[in-house]
């Protein structure tokens, strides 16, 4: 039986976005305890790397999405896993804090080009009737790579932070160039279908329902949907940021754990991250996904509470539990919901103009979070009016209602 090439491309990305989570996003925390330690930097500079990423992503997305629109997401998902193999080279040489940034700028360049973004766009081409479920078999790598973290920690331990990211950035290369080479931009150009189903045939007389014609971004943009989804989503990215930037550290300082041990605690997060995820897979095409999404918002913010005042591993345990499966369930929907409401005729140039409001919470969670333990000497202050914002972030989930675009008059 003929597997839909579709699923093939869901699978490589899902290798790709493994590789990010389980060398850069999830372990990011642990190069950031070390290198506090070593260097004495500050954690509000760290932080600052942190942003990079996602600041070039928002400055870049619309640019990337107009080119994604037009020529398709494959070559830059090539250039970006070499890009970002060399970046991790490069971060093993480093002997200053300009030399740590300028790494991280190119490893955020090569993230940009072949993650999250360019590989949602390049799935949601593939998919209309199996979108949700086939992003959230992709967003597996995403969830599973941070099971990788302790095998990253153990390898700074035993052979130091600067062979391991050198030996990431071979990795990344090795490993993400086969499968940067399986994207393909359209179902046609293979021989295949949306969904690898045959096209539904139209029925006699039938108008085109109200509502049905794709947005453009324009369109997109004049609508209360888009602006109420990008910023729910930049509020969830508040914490997850700060989670991916700072957890590890405040269990190591601030509550007495050993590196491995916060590994351990993050390798928990992930599998209910997995779990999240699973459960995504089964409800996403059946349920609306604007109520999955607040009630995750929600568990957001409660686990990074039970983080934040920890006294104990049950609470760590329902931290990890709480915001793993919330983000595992949530994630995936972020991309299916605009896809569902603006169509895939300019889904990259939206998605690209939502980088620019999403970057709020990507830059903000983990430097607001550093701020204030510099101030204060801990996270408790800033981890609180994080899981606060997050709680009010869910509002904006529910009133994202579907929006309605009049049929173009005939004239």
């Amino acid at each position: 039986m003929k597997i839909f090439y579709g699923w093939r491309m869901v699978a490589a990305g899902g290798g790709i976005q493994f590789l990010q989570a389980g060398l850069l996003h999830q372990a990011f925390g642990a190069y950031f305890a070390l290198l506090t330690e070593e260097f004495g930097w500050s954690k509000t500079a760290l932080s600052g790397a942190a942003a990079m990423q996602p600041m070039e992503a928002a400055v870049l997305g619309p640019a990337l999405g107009w080119i994604i629109d037009r020529f398709g997401p494959q070559g830059m998902i090539r250039i970006g896993i070499v890009t970002f193999g060399v970046g991790f080279m490069l971060l093993s040489q480093i002997e200053s804090l300009a030399g740590f940034y300028g790494a991280f700028l190119v490893i955020a360049l090569g993230a940009s080009l072949c993650g999250f973004f360019p590989i949602n766009v390049a799935i949601i081409h593939w998919f209309e009737k199996f979108r949700a479920r086939a992003l959230s078999v992709l967003s597996l790598g995403l969830a599973i790579g941070g099971v990788f973290v302790p095998v990253v920690a153990w390898s700074m331990q035993a052979w130091g932070w600067r062979a391991t990211a050198f030996g990431s950035g071979l990795l990344a290369i090795v490993v993400g160039w086969p499968l940067a080479r399986l994207f393909r931009r359209r179902p046609e150009d293979v021989g295949e279908t949306i969904d690898g189903l045959p096209p539904a045939a139209p029925t006699a007389g039938e108008a085109e329902a109200p509502g049905q014609r794709e947005f453009t971004a324009r369109e997109a943009l004049r609508t209360s949907a888009f602006w109420l989804l990008s910023l729910g989503h930049a509020f969830a990215l508040l914490i997850v940021y700060a989670v991916s930037v700072h957890a590890i550290t405040h269990m190591k300082e601030g509550l007495g754990y050993t590196l491995a041990e916060a590994s351990l605690v993050i390798t928990l997060m992930t599998l209910s991250q997995v779990g999240g995820v699973l459960v995504g897979w089964w409800i996403g095409d059946r349920y609306e996904k604007r109520y999955v999404a607040a009630a995750c918002m929600l568990m957001h913010a409660s686990g990074l509470l039970m983080l934040t005042y920890a006294n104990g591993t049950a609470m760590l345990v329902a931290f990890a539990l709480l915001h793993g499966g919330g983000w595992g369930l949530r994630g995936p929907f972020m991309q299916a919901i605009r896809a569902d409401y603006f169509g895939r005729r300019s889904i990259g140039m939206i998605l690209g103009l939502s980088a620019l409001i999403i970057v709020i919470g990507q830059i903000g969670g983990p430097i607001l979070a550093g701020i204030f333990a510099d101030f204060t000497g801990n996270y408790r202050m800033g981890f609180t009016v994080l899981a606060v914002l997050a709680g009010v972030g869910s509002l904006f989930f529910l009133l994202a209602r579907r929006p309605a675009l009049k049929a173009t008059p005939a004239v």
